[in-house]
């Protein structure tokens, strides 16, 4: 019908929509709109300080569907209780997540329904930011979302913006649509939370593990960058399968498009520099996987816009090398017990990987062919030469999921058997 979204891509799908106290609230409206569009069923439950913004007869309205907002309600929890609202849904969504709410799921408390459910549920929940960049950027904050992280949550945004208060930068929540495409991503994996004690277990349970991923971004100006054509695909994979491999995963990513793998400590990053201090932040480690592609140089970027001006000389360049990751990890004090690199080439492929493994002083290298006909870059297959000291171990055509697993595999039989050195 003209005017109608027909797209049912949710079709079928439980969305219980968690309504925190911000001015973003509004927002959430539009977001059941687009959801039940899609043919999801939403169920909304509303914080008190929610109701100071938006009234439970629109979110009703919109839902077609009871508003929940107390947890001692005899009829409710009559009728469904918090356990089943919690559990009852296929994806839990926290839109807006204010400072408050995050900081109550995090440590746990329960003392509303929206909180309750959250500690009672046995699903990931989506969480959509959204609050004063101060009060984003606030460690207290930090701590808080890298907690939710670690036990399996996803988040979506914020953006950067214009705030309600007049200030500008990152704590607008995510746009509708933003939270919709993440909320099919996620649906698109297991949205089940492992049992307590599950994610202790598997063969790199207590290890502690930093992948980088994605390429980075080094800037020429205010609008212009230099980058590189890697997705994050391998990277992320890989942090997502030492997750499940019952590591504790930090990510260090560059940008990329891809939502956070679940159970990850995820630290974003844009240029090398930045990434050079997420991972020193994060070390020590049991092993650290540079499956990042670096930019190998950056240039002093200008102040301001570069202009073309007609009939003047194109600028000049001047390259300035970037800091070594890998061979600065690999050289510590603290250094890994295990080291991986990857090496990224379009001739040569094995040959430049034995170079690179001696060089970077790291103890294996990933190796794989990037050219334009093998179709990795931005692909989701990979064929990967694993390099190290001993000889090559190369591996068939396969998905880059089915490579992180059998690398991580890999790693957790090395460190098993002691075949590296402390």
């Amino acid at each position: 019908m003209s005017g109608q979204n027909t797209t049912q891509s949710l079709d079928g799908k439980s969305i219980l929509l968690v309504v925190g106290g911000g001015v973003a609230a509004y927002k959430s409206l539009d977001l059941v709109r687009r959801l039940r569009e899609r043919g999801a069923l939403v169920r909304v439950v509303m914080t008190s300080a929610a109701k100071e913004f938006v009234t439970p007869l629109a979110f009703a309205s919109l839902a077609n569907e009871k508003v929940y907002d107390d947890l001692f309600s005899p009829t409710d929890e009559q009728e469904m209780g918090h356990i089943q609202l919690s559990r009852a849904a296929d994806l839990i969504v926290v839109a807006p997540a204010t400072a408050h709410l995050l900081a109550r799921a995090a440590q746990g408390l329960c003392d509303d329904l929206a909180t309750t459910l959250l500690l009672a549920t046995d699903k990931r929940a989506l969480f959509a930011p959204a609050m004063n960049l101060r009060m984003w950027l606030a460690p207290a904050t930090r701590r808080n979302v890298a907690l939710l992280k670690q036990d399996g949550a996803l988040f979506v945004g914020p953006n950067d913006g214009e705030m309600a208060c007049g200030e500008y930068g990152p704590g607008r929540m995510s746009e509708p649509l933003e939270i919709v495409a993440a909320i099919e991503e996620a649906l698109k994996g297991d949205t089940r939370l492992p049992l307590p004690g599950a994610m202790a277990q598997g063969p790199l349970s207590g290890r502690h593990v930093v992948v980088t991923s994605g390429p980075t971004h080094e800037a020429i100006d205010p609008v212009r960058y230099i980058a590189n054509r890697s997705s994050g695909k391998q990277g992320h994979a890989i942090a997502a399968a030492a997750v499940a491999a019952g590591a504790r995963v930090t990510l260090v990513a560059g940008p990329v498009t891809l939502s956070d793998p679940p159970g990850c400590e995820v630290v974003h990053v844009e240029s090398a520099r930045e990434m050079f201090a997420a991972v020193e932040r994060a070390m020590p480690a049991d092993v650290f996987i540079g499956a990042a592609a670096v930019a190998d140089w950056r240039v002093e970027a200008a102040a301001d816009k570069i202009k073309k001006e007609a009939g003047a000389v194109a600028p000049t360049l001047s390259l300035v090398e970037n800091p070594d990751i890998l061979a600065t990890v690999s050289r510590a004090v603290n250094r890994p017990r295990l080291i991986v690199g990857f090496a990224a080439e379009t001739r040569d492929v094995v040959a430049h990987a034995k170079e690179k493994l001696l060089r970077k002083g790291c103890d294996l290298i990933v190796a794989n062919d990037v050219s334009e006909a093998s179709g990795v870059f931005g692909g989701d297959a990979n064929e990967a030469h694993l390099v190290s000291r001993a000889g090559v171990e190369s591996w068939p055509r396969m998905s880059k999921e089915a490579v992180a697993k059998q690398l991580v595999a890999r790693l957790a039989e090395i460190l098993d058997k002691g075949e590296v050195a402390e």
